[in-house]
């Protein structure tokens, strides 16, 4: 099963592409992306990447947890659950 990890503390500059790339050295990356707000179409400055296997994403938490991507530390933790928010 997939593991999806949180990449906090992006560069604007860096794109679905440059993420994937990245966490290749960690393992097979399955999907990446950075969150861009709908209005401006600017990264948010956060993202997600989800690995094929946990070991891999273990793997990628350990390697690259503050490594340097487009010239800022990442962060790097397993995503948590996505919380229901209400509409109003």
């Amino acid at each position: 099963m997939a593991t999806r990890l949180f990449i906090g503390s992006l560069a604007w500059a860096t794109t679905d592409d440059s993420l994937k790339e990245f966490f290749s050295s960690a393992g097979n990356v399955v999907s990446a992306n950075v969150i861009t707000d709908r209005e401006t179409n600017r990264s948010k400055g956060f993202g997600f990447v989800e690995m094929s296997s946990d070991e891999e994403a273990k793997a990628a938490i350990d390697q690259l947890n503050g490594k340097e991507l487009d010239g800022r530390p990442i962060v790097v933790s397993e995503a948590r659950p996505r919380e229901e928010r209400s509409r109003y």
